[in-house]
């Protein structure tokens, strides 16, 4: 056990190296407003580790930075647009920072009981979703290519753009630590929710799909969105995804290159989706919804731990670590359907719902109680299934990540569902 969360440690921090191991200039440039110059992610990530691992949480214990230092790292007090103007630890200065805290992290680690191993992998989660903040920095910063092109991925395979039934029934939403030692408060605790029968797309939407919707002046019919979501596409002047130009090309980390028609549609938010779910007829789908069909197990009356079962996640069932760069097209595995038949649920595109971030009845906040509890009831829709650049601990089929719903920097796409009537 030991092991295993020592290498989860060491594979986020491998990720957040290969991401900030450039010159010095990248790193403190803030490439978009939406997003910190990627040193000031790096050194949180080490102020996070030393504050839960060294400090066992005590924000008024001493930490390896002066408190000073310490307070330029709050994510609550300091909003992403203003960091580049904080006087912020050089890259060099970060790099030390985060390889002493790592340090004597491991030599902590070793004398740890396994009933205390929950922050380590708390903390690798952390670095995990920073990377993947990393990655969408990256994806907004302009110039030419310095990530290339990406690992090779499976091919697709012809797949029906249909959609599976999911029969009415009971099923247990969320996770207990027991069998999820690793879930976030915002998973527990397991609980049993009676849905009625919905259908979901096997696969999420393409951007072939996304395409015709353009050409079908889907941006341009207001009956097609919501009030809220018609505002902001004026306001906003959304006319196709973030990097897609009309040309039908699209930039992918400084690379331009023809939009693959067979890929998960990416970079659409929560109003687009909602759009496009109009159009076609359909609607998204709750979380609820969402989770049985790519948990649920009908012929056994459980859930899996996975889509595809109990065995652990390797490259054949889900695209997942980062390494790709981006999506994969549908059909490309269907060794990782669920009990109903849904594939890629799990990787590519995080898939927004129609849920607002709430707590599961009995929620109770973990010792990081800032984490979820704050977000509870504002504007934040659910995402479900994680993208293509999450990576280690940091997704399973209760994970709930939230954004606003605006938010399109971030690596997302949908799935659709219907009523069964």
């Amino acid at each position: 056990m030991h092991d295993d969360v020592a290498r989860g440690l060491e594979a986020a921090r491998l990720r957040s190296r290969t991401l900030t191991e450039f010159d010095d200039r990248e790193l403190t440039t803030q490439h978009s407003a939406l997003m910190s110059p990627l040193v000031w992610d790096l050194a949180h990530i080490g102020q996070q580790e030393d504050l839960w691992l060294l400090r066992g949480g005590d924000a008024s214990a001493q930490g390896l930075l002066s408190a000073q230092v310490e307070k330029l790292y709050d994510a609550f007090e300091h909003p992403r647009a203003a960091r580049v103007s904080l006087p912020l630890l050089t890259p060099a200065e970060a790099r030390r920072f985060i390889a002493d805290v790592r340090g004597r992290v491991l030599d902590g680690l070793e004398r740890a009981d396994e009933e205390t191993l929950f922050p380590y992998v708390m903390v690798e989660q952390h670095e995990q979703q920073h990377v993947e903040t990393m990655l969408a920095t990256h994806q907004l910063r302009e110039g030419p290519a310095i990530l290339g092109a990406g690992a090779p991925l499976p091919p697709g395979r012809p797949v029906p753009s249909d959609s599976v039934l999911v029969p009415a029934g009971a099923f247990t939403l969320g996770v207990d630590g027991d069998r999820e030692p690793w879930s976030l408060d915002n998973e527990r605790p397991a609980h049993t929710v009676d849905l009625p029968a919905f259908r979901i797309g096997r696969v999420p939407v393409t951007n072939a799909q996304w395409q015709q919707f353009v050409a079908a002046g889907g941006y341009d019919e207001e009956r097609w969105w919501s009030p809220r979501g018609w505002s902001h596409r004026l306001q906003a002047g959304l006319e196709r995804p973030l990097f897609w130009e009309a040309d039908g090309s699209r930039r992918r980390f400084g690379i331009v290159e023809e939009i693959p028609p067979d890929e998960p549609v990416q970079h659409v938010c929560f109003f687009e989706a909602e759009a496009y779910a109009a159009w076609a007829g359909a609607r998204l789908p709750t979380e609820q919804e969402w989770e049985k069909a790519c948990a649920w197990d009908p012929a056994t009356g459980r859930r899996r731990r996975w889509p595809w079962g109990d065995s652990d996640w390797t490259p054949a069932v889900a695209n997942l670590g980062g390494e790709a760069l981006r999506p994969a097209p549908v059909g490309a595995y269907a060794a990782g359907a669920s009990a109903y038949g849904v594939e890629q649920t799990i990787g590519d595109v995080w898939e927004w719902t129609s849920s607002g971030f709430e707590p599961w009845p009995g929620f109770a906040p973990m010792l990081y109680a800032d984490y979820s509890e704050p977000f509870f009831g504002g504007d934040y829709r659910v995402l479900r299934g994680g993208s293509w650049a999450v990576g280690g601990a940091s997704i399973r089929p209760s994970f709930r990540n939230w954004d606003l719903p605006i938010r399109r920097q971030i690596f997302s796409g949908l799935r659709l569902a219907w009523d069964v009537v």
